[in-house]
C-alpha cells in the first residue's frame, strides 16, 4: 500500500456511512427504446408514467416512447420547452394529478435535467432515455438549474435506468456528440484539481473515483479516431464514457470526478455569453487550458478534441478572446468552495497567454 493511499485512510472519517445510488440497468443499442417494457418489468416501477420531452424530441424518440408502452400503462406527457422553476413546478403538478409512478426522461442536457429534479422532488423513479450524447448528466445525481446568477449544480435522482438508443444518437448532431467527448475528456483535469484540493486543503479524495474517471477519459481519448458523425459505434464509445463517468461521480457522491476548474471556467463562460458553447465545448477548452497550468500534456487533450471534431479556440466558438480571458479569471468566483488550480492567483497576463496558446499549431 503506498504512502498517499495510507494518508487518505487516515483522513477518511470511516464513523460516517455513505450512500452510493448507480443505475440499475444500462441498455446501450440499436433499437432500444423497444426493450423498455422489458426493463420497467425488471425494475417494477409501477404502471403509471409522466414522460418528459421537448418538442422536437417528442418527435424524435418520445412518441416512439409511448407507443411501446401504451398497451400496458397509463401515460402522461409533459413538454418542457425550458428549465426553470416555473416549469419544474408545473411538471411536479403534472406528475401529483396523474398518480405518476415513475418518470421518464427523453431528449438531451436539459430535459434529463428536468425529469431528474422531478422525479428527486417528487421521490419517484425516473429512467433516463437520452437522444444525444452531449454531457455526462445522463446518468448523474447531479443537475445544472439556470438562476439570474448562472448555472447551479442542485441534487437531484440518478436515474434508476438508462436506455440509449445508439440508432437515434448517432442522427443528432454530431457537435453534440463532439461535446460529449469534450465533457469526459475533461475528466482529466478535474481529477488534478480534486488531488490538488486534497493536497493543499485536505478536502477527502476517493481513489476508486479517482481511477474509474481516469480511465474512461483515456479509453475516449484512444478511441477518438473512431468519433464519426453519423456512426452507430461512436454513439455506443460515447455513451459507454458517459456512463461511466456519471458512475464515478456517483461513486464520490459529488461531482468532484468529472467537474473542476474547467468546469468552472465553462460555467463561467456561460453566464457572460450564454447560448454561445455547448456546455461540454467549454469545458473542453477550459481542460486545455488548465492542464497547461497543472504542468501536464495538454497538446495531447487538444489534438483528441480536434480529432473528435470539437473546437478548441475562441474563434471557432466564435467567442472574443477578452471573454474567455475574463471568465478564466472569473471561475474563482464560480462555486468558490470548490478549489481548483483557477484559484490559485491567475493574472490577467497569465490568462491572456493561455488564450494564445489555444491558436498554437
Amino acid at each position: 500500500m503506498s504512502a498517499d493511499t495510507i494518508n487518505v485512510l487516515k483522513m477518511r472519517d470511516f464513523s460516517k456511512s455513505r450512500w452510493t445510488q448507480l443505475p440499475r440497468d444500462v441498455l446501450v443499442g440499436h433499437n432500444a427504446i423497444e426493450q423498455l417494457p422489458d426493463i420497467l418489468a425488471d425494475i417494477k416501477t409501477g404502471r403509471s408514467a409522466l414522460i418528459i420531452t421537448g418538442a422536437s424530441t417528442r418527435e424524435v424518440a418520445g412518441n416512439q416512447v409511448s407507443a411501446v408502452l401504451k398497451q400496458d400503462y397509463q401515460v402522461t406527457h409533459f413538454s418542457a420547452p425550458t428549465l426553470d422553476t416555473r416549469i419544474l413546478e408545473e411538471a411536479e403538478q403534472t406528475g401529483k394529478e396523474t398518480g405518476a409512478e415513475f418518470i421518464i426522461g427523453v431528449g438531451g442536457g436539459r430535459i434529463i435535467d428536468t425529469a431528474k429534479i422531478v422525479s428527486y422532488n417528487l421521490d419517484i423513479p425516473f429512467i433516463s432515455i437520452p437522444t444525444a450524447a452531449s454531457h455526462d448528466g445522463i446518468v448523474s445525481g447531479r443537475a445544472s438549474l439556470p438562476t439570474e446568477n448562472g448555472s447551479v449544480s442542485v441534487q437531484a435522482h440518478p436515474p434508476i435506468a438508462v436506455i440509449a438508443d445508439t440508432g437515434i444518437i448517432a442522427q443528432a448532431p454530431h457537435r453534440l456528440l463532439a461535446s460529449g467527448c469534450a465533457d469526459v475528456i475533461s475528466n482529466y483535469t478535474a481529477i488534478l484539481d480534486w488531488e490538488l484540493a486534497h493536497r493543499l486543503r485536505g478536502e477527502e479524495i476517493s481513489e476508486y473515483a479517482v481511477a474509474l474517471s481516469r480511465m474512461t477519459a483515456e479509453i475516449l481519448v484512444k478511441n477518438s479516431h473512431l468519433i464519426k458523425p453519423g456512426q452507430e459505434q461512436a454513439a455506443w464509445i460515447v455513451v459507454k464514457a458517459l456512463v461511466s463517468s456519471g458512475v464515478a461521480m456517483s461513486i464520490a457522491g459529488s461531482s468532484r470526478p468529472a467537474s473542476g476548474g474547467e468546469h468552472k471556467f465553462g460555467h463561467a463562460l456561460e453566464k457572460l455569453m450564454p447560448g454561445a458553447a455547448l456546455h461540454g465545448e467549454a469545458c473542453g477548452m477550459g481542460s486545455i487550458m488548465t492542464m497547461y497550468l497543472h504542468g501536464g500534456d495538454w497538446k495531447s487533450i487538444r489534438q483528441s478534441l480536434i480529432q473528435i471534431g470539437a473546437p478548441t479556440t475562441p474563434e471557432q466558438m466564435k467567442i472574443p478572446d477578452d471573454v474567455i480571458v475574463t471568465a478564466l479569471l472569473s471561475a474563482k468566483d464560480i462555486r468558490p468552495e470548490r478549489f481548483t488550480i483557477l484559484d490559485t492567483g491567475l493574472t490577467r497576463e497569465s490568462a491572456e497567454k493561455l488564450v494564445q496558446m489555444l491558436y498554437e499549431e
